[in-house]
């Protein structure tokens, strides 16, 4: 990944020449023979050549690597998930602690069909010279976000010739047995190439981590060190799904030092499985004369009932669209956590709506909620932030007020072409906004409904979350900037009558949790979309410097491996430090 200088900018780009290696020193894995593995469900079928029925030092471990790095390769050029960074300017304050001063996020589909060097973001052609579209949110260039998506990939084209290894260690993650592997480019290499760390699982022999940079360094542009990792998606089937990025002190040679940490997540491999396209196969077409008449049992619906079932075309539409893309999960135990949130709200404030209240996930970091219809739509990022479920039914409450206030959905994307636009253009076509009118009736609304529930005497702390989200969103626009309903702070924070019962905010105080890290409260599975809560144990703050509201943290999933016959498992991220309190 490099930062190349233009004018007085910098435009950060990864390096579309990768590369790597070699190695003699003898070793004993003592690893279970690999097997050749087909590629994943909704790809055409990559072929690998038989591998030897053992490993028994490294030169044939990094037969093996290079093998199955190259099939990874051709199996990704086959994939096209979505891709998403979000990165923090750090700035260390008067205490020494680096706390976020700016921000920037990125958002698109990955595409490497022609390999590294046209990889692309959807709607953004051309490698090195792309602009970004309203979809990312970002309207001031300083990073290029191809050069993060491009840190998912060790080395285009994995040799043994240009590289020295060295084998460390055996080494757990999570569940994987790994071999640890020092990997160095020769002397006299003109293209940069990885330097760092490689993680091997020990039985296929694929590459679940590198960690690094490239080198050498070329004169005018800058290489970051990241951090990335592969999940098993799949029996035998590992893929990209997080990459962290960090600077602490990086000299740009512009009189400025970089200093920045960086999320890139992945998701949305199969989003041809969450198509319902299959299901025309599926259809049976009934004889005719097992065909009765109901026109004696049935009659047309009157206009309000019309009126209600025009509202749930619309809904539907723009849900199904919306997970069509891969940017809301598909139906799962969260939305049901969430519902019963609702259903407290509703329960306690004597409310019966005609229709029954659903819940979904957006899968993006923007903190963001809104109403599409009678669903209630909360971003992963808002979710993750959250402290307590008090704060949850704060967000909760406003959305459902403007269900209980009648407020409309537009109807008409009721009508089915409205939902033929490009994928890229998602956040321009679809628009869940209301007006100010109708936000602050919502606001007076959630109120009434909290005061009425079984966490009117907790709304101190959804207080201090909107405390904590007023200082520190001056600084972070992007993480407040909503793609697709109302902004949740800026200049007119929601919900902002809880700001006067809410204890004043002491950033030195391991007992006052007003806002978690993000990333440590909902698990993604990149290759279905389906979303968990972490499972991750709470842990005791040792310091003030863990709370790191808002803040990105890094990356370290616990890895386990899928079989053909057993429960299929994905990999967990751990905690951060600050959601102890939160349990």
């Amino acid at each position: 990944m490099r930062i190349v200088r233009s004018g007085s900018a910098l435009i950060l780009i990864l390096l579309a020449y990768l590369c790597s290696a070699t190695a003699q020193a003898p070793i004993s894995p003592a690893a279970p023979p690999a097997n050749s593995t087909a590629a994943p469900t909704g790809t055409p079928a990559q072929t690998s050549a038989p591998l030897p029925p053992a490993a028994t030092n490294l030169n044939d471990v990094l037969d093996r690597v290079v093998q199955r790095e190259h099939f990874f390769m051709a199996q990704m050029r086959h994939m096209h998930p979505m891709v998403e960074t979000y990165l923090q300017d750090m700035k260390n304050d008067s205490s020494g602690k680096p706390t976020p001063v700016k921000d920037q996020y990125f958002l698109g589909r990955l595409d490497m069909t022609d390999g590294p060097e046209d990889t692309s973001f959807v709607g953004q052609p051309g490698f090195g010279h792309r602009m970004l579209t309203k979809m990312t949110g970002v309207y001031s260039l300083h990073f290029l976000p191809m050069g993060f998506a491009q840190m998912v990939v060790l080395d285009a084209d994995f040799q043994k010739k240009f590289y020295n290894f060295n084998f460390v260690r055996r080494e757990f993650l999570g569940e994987i047995r790994c071999l640890v592997i020092d990997v160095q480019p020769k002397e006299g290499q003109k293209a940069s190439r990885f330097r760092g760390r490689i993680w091997v699982e020990d039985q296929d022999y694929n590459i679940v981590r590198f960690n690094g940079s490239y080198y050498p360094q070329p004169k005018i542009n800058f290489f970051f060190d990241f951090d990335s990792w592969r999940l098993n998606m799949r029996p035998g089937t590992w893929l990209p799904a997080y990459v962290y990025t960090e600077e602490t002190n990086l000299k740009t040679g512009l009189t400025k030092t970089l200093h920045f940490k960086a999320q890139t997540r992945l998701w949305g491999y199969d989003l041809k499985g969450l198509s319902k396209n299959e299901e025309f196969t599926q259809i049976l077409v009934d004889s005719p004369q097992s065909v009765t008449d109901q026109s004696a049992a049935a009659a047309d619906a009157t206009p309000i009932v019309a009126e209600r079932m025009w509202e749930k075309q619309a809904e539907e539409n723009a849900i199904d669209r919306l997970q069509k893309i891969g940017l809301l999960a598909p139906s799962g135990e969260v939305d049901k956590i969430l519902a019963t949130v609702v259903n407290n709200l509703l329960v306690t404030n004597n409310i019966d709506l005609q229709g029954d209240i659903h819940c979904r996930i957006l899968l993006t970091s923007p903190l963001e909620s809104f109403t599409i219809g009678h669903t209630i739509v909360m971003s992963r990022g808002l979710l993750d932030v959250l402290p307590d479920e008090a704060s949850l039914a704060m967000v909760l409450a406003h959305e459902l007020s403007h269900i209980v206030l009648g407020h409309r959905l537009d109807t008409k994307l009721a009508f089915n072409d409205k939902m033929f636009f490009p994928d890229e253009e998602s956040f321009q076509r679809l628009d869940f906004k209301r007006s100010a009118a109708d936000e602050e009736a919502a606001d007076v609304k959630a109120l009434v409904l909290l005061k009425n529930s079984p966490y009117k005497d907790k709304l101190g702390n959804a207080g201090l979350f909107l405390k904590a989200l007023q200082q520190k969103g001056p600084d972070l626009p992007h993480l407040i900037r909503p793609h697709l309903g109302n902004s949740f702070g800026g200049k007119s924070i929601r919900m902002a009558s809880l700001l006067e019962a809410a204890p004043a905010l002491d950033a030195t105080r391991l007992d006052q949790i007003a806002a978690l890290p993000l990333g440590g409260r909902i698990r993604v599975d990149p290759w279905s979309d389906q979303v968990e809560l972490s499972k991750a144990k709470p842990v005791a703050l040792t310091s003030a410097r863990e709370k790191m509201e808002f803040e990105i943290t890094p990356f370290f999933p616990y890895l386990t491996r899928l079989s053909t016959g057993g429960t299929e498992k994905v990999a967990l991220t751990t905690t951060s430090p600050s959601q102890a309190e939160q349990k």
